[in-house]
């Protein structure tokens, strides 16, 4: 805000946005949200007489309801390109929704808020990403494992989720919080015909998740055609329920052409959706592995977030089908790979994947890392190294 004139920030409902935003209240800016119909039906009715009315710092919620702002926005700033001038927040993909005619660019910075890292939850800043690089994994003094493992993974880290303190109450909330997303915010996203199938549609894409994305023949399970299944796949994505995830090649160009993988962006929702409980988990484990790689690929986007470096997330699949998980990119194209794994004993097998990726990255490769439910941190040979999953967050 002290040098860019509009500064969104963007993530899903219940991240924690309007929260964040409105400790900057003491800047003596007006606050509007767009949830409030009053305000809605002005901000729509005469878009430019709404942002010419608002003086100084003005902070706009929601602003996905009223895309029509952003035009009035532009003309605004485009008069005063004064710093700081607006603060919004949106709780879709703003940037990308179909009724958005302007870019904004060079005018706005824009900052994506997801639901609490185990890192701010425990009040570290490790800064992962950068460490791993570097070749100083952090080792926590007491490795989160187990039952203890299975319990913050299907938490989450939606505030509220947080907040509650049993299952069948964070259950609730979820089913209830998703509800809402469909039969409210996607209205105010795309123009969805069949709104009922929604639901049905994101649970099957939900036990696709760590997979290659074939939304096509998930569609039609439920009954929808291929463009249908990608328009609201592409709904998903722009709430911030969802991710593809792109290939990691060492061609650049060849990335654009490989098919993505489907990654839920909160492991509390991932579960709900799965039907999964503890009591489901203690009795069979095998469901685990992909809601735990789900925690660990939001873990690390989290990370990503707040690094101060440019980092890129990818998986790795090759022909042979040898795969990595996570495929972390700076901006001098080396990288890290991260294999995920629900057990805690480790075979040869688990290396197979970042072995390959080492060799096709080449000298770019600069380590390769198994997250597992273990207590010990051990290095494997070739820039491999095993070390449990909470050294996510270990200070």
């Amino acid at each position: 805000m002290a040098d860019t004139p509009v500064t969104l920030v963007a993530g899903p409902r219940q991240s924690g946005k309007t929260t964040l935003v409105k400790h900057l209240l003491e800047l003596d800016a007006a606050y509007l949200t767009l949830d409030d119909e009053t305000t809605f039906l002005s901000a729509t009715n005469d878009p430019v007489g709404f942002i010419q009315s608002l003086k100084d710092t003005a902070i706009i919620d929601e602003i996905q309801r009223a895309p029509v702002l952003l035009q009035a926005i532009k003309r605004c700033v485009d008069e005063n390109r004064r710093p700081g001038s607006f603060l919004i927040t949106g709780s879709a993909n703003v940037m990308t929704l179909p009724k958005v005619t302007e870019s904004l660019a060079g005018r706005m910075e824009t900052l994506v808020l997801l639901p609490l890292s185990q890192g701010e939850i425990h009040g570290v800043n490790n800064k992962w990403i950068e460490r791993v690089f570097a070749g100083q994994i952090p080792v926590p003094d007491r490795p989160l494992r187990g039952s203890d493992l299975v319990e913050v993974v299907l938490c989450g880290g939606y505030p509220e989720v947080l907040s509650r303190s049993s299952y069948r109450r964070r259950s609730v909330w979820i089913k209830q919080y998703l509800d809402a997303l469909i039969q409210r915010d996607v209205q105010d996203i795309a123009n969805v015909e069949k709104l009922t199938i929604l639901p049905q549609f994101l649970r099957a894409l939900s036990l696709a998740a760590g997979q290659l994305c074939n939304y096509a023949q998930l569609g039609a399970k439920v009954g929808l055609d291929h463009k249908t299944s990608s328009k609201y796949l592409t709904v998903f994505e722009q709430m911030f329920i969802l991710s593809r995830v792109e290939t990691w090649a060492a061609n650049r160009l060849k990335r654009i052409v490989k098919t993505p993988k489907l990654q839920f962006l909160d492991s509390g929702v991932l579960a709900n959706l799965q039907g999964l409980t503890q009591a489901s988990l203690q009795d069979d484990r095998s469901a685990f592995g992909s809601v735990l790689e789900t925690f660990v690929f939001s873990e690390i986007l989290k990370h990503q977030a707040n690094s101060e470096e440019d980092y890129y997330i990818y998986h790795y699949r090759d022909h042979d089908k040898n795969e990595v998980d996570i495929v972390i990119e700076n901006a001098r194209g080396d990288i890290i790979g991260v294999e995920v794994k629900a057990g805690a004993s480790l075979t040869s097998k688990d290396l197979q994947g970042l072995l390959r990726l080492g060799k096709v990255a080449g000298k770019h490769f600069k380590g390769g890392l198994i997250l597992h439910d273990g207590e010990r941190l051990f290095p494997l040979g070739n820039k491999i190294t095993s070390a449990p999953v909470s050294s996510l967050w270990a200070d």
